[in-house]
């Protein structure tokens, strides 16, 4: 999927117009997805990565739950009087990244 077709589907989703924001909260998603798929790459490995293609989707959906989140979506409780609320995580909920499994390698290691 390109880029411009995960910028049409986080804005039809999320229903944001500004195509700067929606970048900026898919390459925050995508930096999450990145740092649990690769979590023993140096700071230098991960520079040069890119989501996988089987999270892409996955990207695109934490984005739309970031965006969202600015606003009333995403609560787990809600107070009306106080206005108290709940989010499963201070950011991207651990529900939606475990569906990314680490990859791992041996060092020095052959195919």
């Amino acid at each position: 999927m390109t880029n411009e077709q995960m910028l049409a589907i986080v804005t039809d989703m999320s229903g944001e117009d500004s195509a700067a924001v929606v970048s900026a909260y898919l390459a925050m998603s995508g930096d999450a997805i990145v740092n649990r798929a690769f979590p023993f790459a140096t700071e230098q490995e991960r520079e040069s990565l890119t989501v996988p293609t089987r999270y892409q989707n996955l990207q695109c959906e934490i984005a739309v739950y970031l965006l969202n989140k600015r606003g009333a979506e995403g609560e787990t409780a809600h107070n009306e009087n106080g206005i108290n609320r709940s989010y499963e995580n201070g950011g991207i909920p651990d529900s939606m990244l475990k569906q990314v499994v680490p990859f791992c390698r041996v060092p020095g290691g052959g195919a």
